[in-house]
């Protein structure tokens, strides 16, 4: 009888902080999805009605340009390294990333060490080249190379972002759907518009500078591939370069937006600080930039294929499919060669990622600033 209101008050209590426990976990299970949602919710008006889209482009054109300031030294050691090692050969393509976009140059005399990226100099590592580069070339010669860039990827980078805020405002405010997929969906569009845009014009820089053409000669060369392969032979490469740039810009999107919502809620910020955006770039920049690797491995021998057969004129062969590449990989190397290169990508996207978001969030803010004062004074 003593026993009895003991045994029969354990399972009430038991059962009472069960229930409270049960609810408990439930609450902090829908945490991490109220979060996710709260990156989609917004104010009533859309932020960039707060500029205009000419703000826009202005924002985005001063990131890309001081993205490409800040990542192109990196590039530039890189490449000497590489001829210092493996010497280029004539008609020898390789990869120049101006933290933007990545183009295709071709080497022009395999006698001379006149050009920018053969070096009359041995480095013995990284800051070994970055200390002779300055000393005995210039400081201006961390960044040769880049003007020619830059008329393409400042253009591709303002399309891009200027894109992607419109269509994600669009998607939200004038369409009204705000679930976690608008970043996706904006990201992956803005991205293909600009690859579309940017495509011909790179084959197009390709050509002249691996042929040494005129304008003229250009003219008549473009004309000549377009009568034999057709207008779709300008978007050669489009193919690698949409399988890579597309789930990257969804993925870095997503991911950026969920991060700055979480880190501006845990600092009790309404709006993201330079700090907040920069972190967020960075970290978005990396998980995309892992995730997307093996379409990049893929990507960049397609596109030095594509323009080492036309620096040796060799357009009539027909360039292996984006298939045919992955699955030579493969049987060569294994998934270790769809990886290859993990950790240099991971520090040359980060750190650009970074740079871009936080210049150009910070470059709306401003202009959203100046325009509120105009308004008030015109009051």
């Amino acid at each position: 009888m003593v026993w009895l209101p003991v045994k029969t008050a354990l399972p009430r209590a038991t059962a009472r902080r069960g229930r409270s426990g049960v609810a408990e976990q439930r609450q902090g299970q829908n945490v991490f999805f109220q979060k996710i949602g709260r990156m989609s919710e917004g104010p009533a008006v859309s932020p960039s009605a707060a500029i205009t889209p000419v703000q826009q482009m202005l924002a985005s054109g001063t990131g890309a340009l001081l993205t490409s300031i800040f990542v192109t030294p990196l590039d530039v050691v890189k490449i000497r390294l590489q001829a210092q090692q493996s010497p280029f050969y004539h008609g020898k393509c390789f990869l120049y990333c101006n933290g933007l976009m990545d183009h295709i140059y071709v080497c022009q005399n395999m006698t001379t060490c006149s050009t920018w990226y053969k070096t009359p100099t041995h480095f013995s590592g990284t800051m070994d080249a970055f200390v002779k580069i300055t000393r005995h070339e210039g400081l201006r010669s961390l960044w040769s190379g880049l003007p020619p860039t830059l008329v393409m990827a400042v253009p591709a980078t303002v399309i891009y972002f200027t894109c992607y805020d419109q269509l994600r405002d669009f998607l939200r405010f004038r369409m009204g759907y705000q679930g976690n997929h608008v970043p996706l969906i904006a990201g992956g569009l803005a991205r293909l518009g600009a690859v579309t845009v940017i495509s011909p014009l790179e084959l197009v820089r390709t050509k002249m500078q691996s042929r040494q053409l005129t304008y003229s000669e250009l003219r008549v060369c473009i004309r000549s591939a377009v009568a034999q392969n057709g207008w779709l032979s300008l978007w050669r490469g489009w193919g690698p370069t949409v399988l890579r740039d597309v789930p990257f810009s969804a993925l870095y999107w997503f991911n950026y937006e969920l991060v700055k919502a979480e880190l501006c809620d845990q600092y009790r910020r309404p709006q993201a600080s330079f700090a907040i955006s920069f972190t967020a770039g960075a970290i978005s920049g990396a998980i995309a930039a892992i995730l997307t690797l093996p379409f990049d491995v893929v990507k960049t021998r397609r596109q030095i294929q594509l323009g080492e057969m036309e620096s040796l004129g060799a357009s009539m062969k027909k360039p292996s499919s984006t298939l045919h590449i992955m699955k030579s990989i493969w049987s060569e190397m294994g998934y270790r060669g769809l990886f290859a290169g993990f950790l240099p990508r991971v520090i040359k996207v980060a750190p650009a990622c970074a740079v871009m978001i936080s210049t150009y969030e910070f470059g709306k803010a401003f202009f959203q600033q100046h325009n509120e004062e105009l308004k008030q004074r015109a009051v």
